[in-house]
Parts: C-alpha cells; structure tokens; sequence
C-alpha cells in the first residue's frame, strides 16, 4: 500500500507569513510572529519565512540607528527562538543586527529554540525611494563570520545553506529583498551549490506594475536555479509617508506559481504549498548544463558554509497535498493557456508535415480513416497542412476500410468526415482479403468457429496497413499515421506491418487525452463547416473501440479501456513516470490526490475541471501495475517507430529523442517499490 504522508513521497510544506506589522514595537511583532509560527508548526511545516526587517518594520528609516530599537529587535528574537522551542519548522525573521562596528540588515534561521545562522544583506539599494546605503553595511563589509546571539556564537554570512540531515533534498539559501533583483543573485550561487529552497525576505513597496514584475522575477528565478523559491515582502503596519505596501508573498517551484497571498489584505495572512523535492532532484539530475557551470566555479561554490540540522518528527495530519496536481498534466487547465496551447500543437503537426512534403518532393498523402479519434486528428492536421502548402484536398487521398467488426455509425462517420472536408474519399472492404489470410493460416474463424483471438484481431488491423502502403506505391504518396503516444507507451499497437507502421506520424507524441481536447478546441475554433464539427462531437462522444471482435450477445461493442485500463489514468502515469522518473508508489500517490475525492481541503476549489470519474487507491495501484508491465515490455515496439515531430515537453517516446530504453529490461523492480510503497 502506497504511503500517504506529505513527506513520505518527497514533498516538503513551506509557508509564507505576512504579519500585520506594528511600526518600531519589537515586542509586538514578536508576539505575531510566534503566532503565526506555531499556525505554520500546526499546518506541517518544515519552514516559515517572515518579511524583511519584520521584527520592526522595513520603513522605520533613521530609527533603525536608536539603540532602544535595537534592543528591542535582539529581545525579540530571543523570545521568538525561546517560542521555537520543540516546534518543527525552521523559521526565517528579519531584523537590524550590529555586527562589530557595522549595523546589517539580516534574516535569522531559528530552529528548536536555537538560531542556526545570521544571514546579511548583500546589495543595498540607494536609488529613487530606497536609502539603506544610509543606515546599513553591505555583507562584503563584515570581518566577523560569527555573530554573538544570547551568548551563543553562531555562522555569520551570505554564504549559509541550512541541510537538513533527515528531508533528502531539502538545503536552504537565505537572501534579503535586492539581493534577489540584481544581475546574479547570491541564491543563484547557492543553487549551483546544492540549494534547493531559496528564501527572500523582501520589504518591498508596491507600485504599479511591481505585482506582474515579482512574479515574473520569483518564477523565472525559480526556473533557472530549479528549485522552490518563498518570497514573503511587508504589509499592512509599514509607514505610508511616501509609500504603499502590499503584503505580497509568492511561493513558486521550477518556473510554476504554487501559491500567492491577497494583495493589500488588512490582516495576517499565511501562505502554504508542498514544494516537490524530487522533481527538482530529478531535474537537476538531467541538466547536465547546471552541473557543467557548477564545475565552472567549483572554487567559489567550494566555500559555501553547510550548517546541517535535523528536523525530527516531520508530519502532516492530512493527506491533502497543498499543490494541484493536475489530472491532466498533458493539457492545460486555464482556457486560455489551452487554447494557446492547442494551437500550437496544431502548428507543430503541420509544421512537421509540410516539411515531410517538401523534403520528399511528394505531394499526395494515402490515410486510413477509421471514424475513430487518432485518424480524425491525423486528417484534421493534412488538411490545414495541405492547405497551408496550398495543395488540393483531393490529394488527401482517404481510405475507410470495414473489417469484421466496424459499426455502421463509426463507418457513416469515416464518409462524412472525409466528404465534408473534401478529401478523396473512398472505402475499401478488407474482410475478403482477410478471410483469405484467416484460411492460409488455418485460422479456426476459416472453418466457421467465432475465435476472436489476437491472430483474428492483428490479420485487420495489420492488412488495412498493408493495403496503404500498397495504396501509397500505387498514387506516389506518403502514408500518414494516426497511432498516439497513449498507445505507444501500452504497447497497444499492431508492431510491423500494422498500425504502429506509417511514414510520418504527426500524432505520435501526442496522448489520448490531448487529442480529445484538441478536438474539442477544434469544433470550437475552426472554420471548418457544421457538418464536419457535428460529426467531430459524434466521435468525441463514442466509446473508443479498435473495432476488431464483433459486439457481444448483449450489444456491447469492444472497449479499448475495459481491456488496458482508462486512458486518463496511464496517460497521468505516462507523464509522472517518463517526465520525471518518479518511485511508482508517488506516481499512485499523486494519481489519489488527482483523481480521489476531489471535495477535501482548503484546494478543492482549483481542482474542479473534471468532476465525472474518481478512482479509489484499489483501483490507482491496479491500473499502474499494468502501465508498467505494458509499458516496460514494448519498447521493442517504439524502438521502430516512424518519425514525427515532439509536441510537449512531456511527451515523446521516440528512441531518437527523449527515450533511449533497452528492450529488454525487466519490470520487476518498478512493480516491486510499488507493492512494497512509502510505508
């Protein structure tokens, strides 16, 4: 059975914490921020960050030189570390320190009732509205590399990452507000370093346009380091004597906005998301760049301080992740980021086509027509191609081919698609030629006997190839394929001379539930006529079916998922296991946040676009232990398959891009850790 703790499957919950501040009263922001650290101790966990200079605020100017306020700042972060004492999480607050003849602005990690480190800002603005050049050293400026707090000496510098010996993966950089907008922030040494959570503690004003602008800067960041990067700048309290200020905190993981607090909000405001470690494991993993530029500067990265801790009993008393886990991680949930998204997949198919064309030198494709999804897509994109390349239709040369088990609404489809988009259009019996094959092989369907075995089955699917490929030599053409990444990956595909077979695939990274979107983006944006859009809902509607075993004494025709499973799941497996290598027992994992009860929790209301199947984790582990077997068992399939273009960064199979797998690996040790799981 699969573990259902936050941090059993490589997750570790962070929060920001934006206090309604009290201007220059260190002990009431105290007192807030030992609240809302135990708040965030209560929720799970493992790191609070508060705002810059949070212990009096950011805009409290030239008081920041008064000693009583200084007193004040290094009371509270004894009360606060006091407070800490047996809670969780590492805790991240600001506050003015004098450091030997210079006063810093820093940040303090506080951990169980100790400080582990003192972290200075290293770039101090002294532009337009900013002055710190006024009040405060720079980091380069500090000769001690320790810090003296309540008689304890602790590491002293912008050069601290904070690794915990018992989260694998979790190493913390702290950075302090400018130092996160220069051209090459300290975090960014860091992440080279091994850093995986980067925090900013920010005391930034808002002006119009800042909140675009600090997202834009947080994600991008986050992106090119690969790792989770907390932001938390100050609110409401700060002195709006020529400023304003927001409270804006952001919670963002390789590029991806996880979370993000209320603008303007005139209370406490805490801010959560479980940050996914082993993603940016993995990612870093492969970006073998990143680690090429680490070796680059392995002297600097060399003299990072590692100040290692423990974080003892890490746990969540839900199982509800606090991140969306999308079940349909192929396809965009935003309808605008669909739409986008979909348009150009369709110009990525096209692209690849055309350039096939003019490459080739041919200028009439043959394909077959099944009135099914795959082939409906396939024609879709030779069509736009063909126009596109201002090429006739009619050199769309279209082949619907009946066999023993094609239903007369899936064949009235096939003729109206075909006729409504003005391709040639014809239909081919292939039972005959079949039967003949059946009777060479003494097939026992030869003599009468309803044996619908894989040879019944294989000697359709493999003489409709047969009959393009033959069709192509005939007309001078390119046989166009329709076979999906789904199908590829489950190895529900006829290998040779059949479906897996053609001379250019445009459908062969993209996945079942993408191509349903996509046509569903296509009835709503195209320009094709009624008629064709009427019949796209039709398929759209259908159950898919191969067609190849006639309908059962009860009328129930052949259904593709009843014999390897909802294309929604494996395609969600697909994505976790080939995207990002994840441990089989976190792909059912995420698959139960998914696709489990969708009403639980505080993240319900984001996770609402497809409300009409839920599967238990009976059922996720079942179909996953069959992903894999299909999955682990043909490659040999995909190691021959015909080229195509990739779509999406998730996407591709082909042995000469992003899969590179031996045919013959075992799926044991996948099916293994799944059995055995995160206890």
């Amino acid at each position: 059975m699969v573990g259902v703790s936050v941090y059993a499957n490589g997750f570790a919950r962070v929060a920001g914490a934006v206090p309604v501040l009290s201007l220059a009263d260190p002990a009431a922001n105290a007192e807030r921020t030992i609240s809302m650290m135990r708040r965030a101790a209560d929720e799970g966990a493992c790191l609070v960050v508060f705002p810059e200079m949070g212990l009096c605020g950011y805009s409290a100017d030239d008081l920041f030189h008064q000693d009583a306020l200084l007193d004040g700042c290094r009371t509270a972060l004894a009360e606060i570390t006091a407070a800490s004492r047996g809670l969780t999480p590492l805790v991240v607050v600001g506050l003015p320190l004098l450091v030997g003849d210079g006063l810093f602005n820093c940040a303090a990690v506080i951990r169980d009732g100790s400080v582990l480190g003192v972290v200075p800002k290293s770039y101090l603005p002294n532009y337009r509205e900013f002055y710190e050049q006024r009040f405060f050293s720079a980091a380069r400026d500090a000769v001690p590399d320790t810090v003296t707090i309540d008689g304890e000496t602790v590491p002293f510098g912008n050069d601290l990452v904070f690794e915990a010996d018992d989260l694998p993966g979790f190493a913390l950089h702290v950075e302090i507000c400018e130092d996160g907008w220069v051209a090459i922030p300290p975090s960014t040494w860091a992440a080279l370093g091994g850093a995986t959570v980067l925090a900013n503690l920010s005391g930034s004003p808002v002006t119009i346009g800042k909140e675009a602008y600090r997202k834009s800067l947080c994600t991008s960041h986050s992106a090119r380091t690969i790792s989770a990067h907390v932001y938390v700048a100050a609110g409401y309290g700060e002195s709006t004597t020529d400023l304003a200020w927001d409270g804006d905190a952001l919670i963002t993981e390789n590029g991806s906005l996880l979370a993000r607090s209320e603008q303007f909000a005139t209370d406490d405001q805490m801010i959560s998301a479980d940050i996914d470690l082993d993603r940016l494991r993995q990612e870093r993993m492969r970006m073998i760049s990143l680690r090429d530029q680490a070796g680059d500067h392995a002297e600097r990265l060399k003299s990072l301080r590692r100040i290692r801790f423990a974080f003892g009993d890490l746990r969540v008393d839900d199982d509800v992740l606090r991140r969306v886990v999308p079940r349909f991680p192929f396809v965009p949930a935003d309808s605008a980021d669909l739409d986008e998204r979909c348009a150009e997949v369709r110009h990525i198919q096209v692209q690849g086509l055309a350039q096939r064309l003019r490459s080739t030198g041919i200028e009439k494709i043959v394909i077959g027509v099944s009135g099914g999804l795959d082939s409906t897509l396939a024609l879709l994109v030779a069509v736009d191609t063909f126009d596109r390349l201002g090429l006739p239709r009619a050199n769309i040369l279209a082949y619907t081919m009946p066999g023993f088990a094609t239903g007369g609404a899936t064949l009235r489809r096939a003729h109206v698609l075909m006729d409504s988009l003005g391709v040639s259009g014809k239909e081919i019996d292939i039972r005959p030629s079949c039967e003949q094959m059946l009777a060479d092989l003494d097939h026992p369907y030869a003599r009468g006997e309803k044996v619908y075995d894989v040879t019944f089955e294989n000697v359709q699917a493999g003489e409709r190839t047969s009959h393009l490929f033959r069709l192509a030599n005939h007309h001078g053409a390119l046989v166009l394929g329709t076979g999906d990444l789904s199908e590829l990956a489950l190895g529900w595909c006829t290998y040779g001379v059949g479906d897996q077979m053609s001379h250019y695939n445009v459908n062969g990274s993209v996945p079942k539930t993408l191509i349903q979107h996509l046509i569903r983006w296509m009835i709503r944006n195209s320009h094709h006529s009624q008629e064709t859009t009427d019949v796209l809902a039709e398929i759209l509607d259908d159950v898919i079916s191969p067609e190849l075993v006639p309908a059962g004494e009860d009328g129930k025709i052949q259904s593709t998922e009843d014999t390897v499973g909802p294309y929604e799941l494996h395609d969600f497996f697909l994505y976790h296991v080939t995207r990002f290598g994840y441990r089989p027992s976190k792909v059912a994992y995420l698959a139960r946040q998914a696709w489990g009860d969708r009403s639980r929790g505080p993240w319900s209301e984001l996770l609402a676009e497809d409300k009409r199947n839920e599967y238990d984790a009976e059922t996720i582990e079942h179909w996953l232990g069959v992903f894999l077997r299909r999955f682990m068992n043909n490659q040999f399939k995909r190691t021959a398959m015909p080229n195509g273009p990739k779509i999406g960064s998730g996407g591709s199979l082909s042995p000469r891009g992003d899969w590179r797998a031996p045919s013959d690996a075992s799926a044991r040790v996948w099916l293994d850790e799944l059995a055995g799981g995160s206890a």
